[in-house]
């Protein structure tokens, strides 16, 4: 056996391992924390999960979290980041769905479909955060001052490495957004939308 075989063969062992390792107790700290898992999950790392008293995190069966560079093609910049920000926001991610270095924050709800595929360091979310009024807008914690609106993704969505989806949002079943793209009005299914913002170019055919 060569020594690009053995080192081959250790790498592979070394990656299983850790991957049991993260699947096992990676599990058992999301549910400490109140996620709702329902079924399977795979994990490459450990995610950063935040949840408010209150809000709701569920994970579809079979959904994909990766977090560590060394288990994705392109690498990612950070770990998966997954956060309610108010007493009773919602975070969906539907069955089958891989995330490779995503953000998502929801100040009321995100939903995500079944079979959707996010490239790396994606960020989805539902609020601006901070509030548009000058005034005191750096200390404006109010939920009534900062724009919110729920975002929808519906199934077998794939959106491409570095895009942004903002708040208000719904992007029909099947489509794609194109690498770097910004999200900012609705795209219907089947579609293929590009840009900043995103806009469509193209339908997708059966």
């Amino acid at each position: 056996m060569s020594a690009n075989s053995i080192y081959l063969f250790i790498i592979r062992v070394r990656n299983a391992i850790l991957t049991r390792w993260w699947n096992f107790s990676g599990r058992m700290l999301l549910k400490t924390q109140g996620v709702e898992i329902l079924g399977r999950l795979s994990l490459y790392n450990y995610p950063i999960i935040n949840m408010k008293p209150g809000s709701k995190i569920v994970l579809g069966d079979a959904v994909a979290l990766c977090s560590d560079s060394r288990f994705t093609d392109l690498g990612v910049c950070r770990p998966v980041i997954i956060r309610t920000l108010r007493p009773d926001a919602k975070i969906k991610i539907g069955a089958d769905t891989g995330l490779s270095g995503v953000v998502i924050c929801a100040a009321i709800s995100i939903e995500i479909g079944s079979e959707c595929l996010f490239g790396a360091d994606v960020q989805i979310f539902d609020t601006d955060f901070h509030a548009l009024s000058p005034e005191n807008r750096r200390h404006n914690n109010s939920a009534e001052c900062i724009g919110s609106a729920p975002v929808i993704i519906e199934d077998n969505v794939f959106i491409g490495a570095g895009s942004k989806v903002m708040k208000g949002v719904t992007i029909g079943k099947n489509s794609v957004i194109g690498a770097g793209s910004i999200v900012s009005k609705d795209i219907p299914a089947n579609s293929i939308a590009v840009g900043i913002p995103a806009k469509v170019i193209a339908a997708l055919s059966n």
